[in-house]
């Protein structure tokens, strides 16, 4: 009878041993359905072995993907960094406008010094500044400029030579060129240095600080002693002057009158040639 059926089976039954081997590694008797098997993996953690495997590819996985992550980056991550730099430069190039017109389209203008003594002329960005240009005027008197005022008109007129420049040496700004020709209202009145503020001269300001147009005579003692009194009195002349700039050789500063009077006109040229 086991023959005859063994012969009509197609497959050949398998012993208790084969049997429950097959049972255990198929999962359960479903070694011959391979569907069963399959969603039966799908729905069931894996074995302590199938855990340890997945531990291990899970870091290396992570490892895969950090780098192409950081490769490509989101849009929103690529936009923020466009507009980080657009506003890096936007930022740098209205820093350097402002370096450039550090004195901007008004500045305070004061003419000082003895009556007989040399001219000084300071052009501050406001009262309590220090002065951006200082210049002496080495041959020509207060007392002298005070009478051309007197005329109605003066042109002053501060010209420096260009000089040739080394390879890859930057030329200095106007305000900074350490001598100067002197004219006043076409006539050459000796040459101008710059020079930087000194105690006296800050007295001076630190006097006429108050003032914001005006002229007159300071006492003695604003100018620190007597040790210049034989050159006459300390006058000075305060007012607001218009900056006017042509080019980078070129500047003019024209005196303001706040009541549009017809007082005395007075406006300083800076030229470099």
């Amino acid at each position: 009878m086991a023959r005859a059926f063994r012969a009509a089976s197609p497959l050949p039954l398998p012993s208790s041993r084969s049997a429950a081997a097959a049972a255990t590694n198929s999962g359960g008797g479903r070694g011959n359905f391979p569907w069963l098997t399959k969603k039966s993996s799908g729905n069931k953690p894996p074995s302590g072995a199938g855990l340890e495997g997945r531990a291990a590819e899970e870091p290396a996985a992570a490892a895969g993907d950090g780098p192409s992550s950081e490769q490509s980056p989101s849009p929103s991550r690529k936009r923020a960094d466009a507009l980080a730099r657009l506003r890096a430069a936007f930022l740098a190039a209205i820093t350097h406008r402002r370096r450039r017109r550090q004195l901007g389209s008004c500045v305070t203008g004061t003419i000082f010094g003895r009556r007989r003594g040399r001219v000084h002329v300071a052009l501050q960005t406001d009262p309590r500044s220090a002065p951006v240009l200082l210049v002496e005027m080495a041959a020509y008197s207060t007392g002298a400029l005070v009478r051309e005022m007197s005329s109605g008109l003066v042109r002053l007129a501060l010209e420096s030579e260009k000089t040739s420049l080394a390879a890859g040496e930057k030329r200095r700004g106007l305000l900074e060129e350490p001598t100067w020709r002197a004219y006043c209202n076409g006539r050459k009145c000796g040459f101008a240095v710059r020079r930087e503020c000194g105690a006296e001269e800050w007295r001076v300001l630190g006097a006429v600080e108050p003032v914001s147009v005006g002229a007159g005579v300071l006492p003695d003692d604003v100018s620190g002693g007597g040790g210049g009194a034989e050159e006459g009195d300390l006058m000075y002349m305060r007012a607001r002057f218009e900056r006017v700039v042509g080019s980078r050789d070129s500047e003019a500063f024209y005196m303001m009158n706040p009541d549009g009077s017809g007082g005395p006109e007075l406006s300083i040229y800076l030229l470099r040639v």
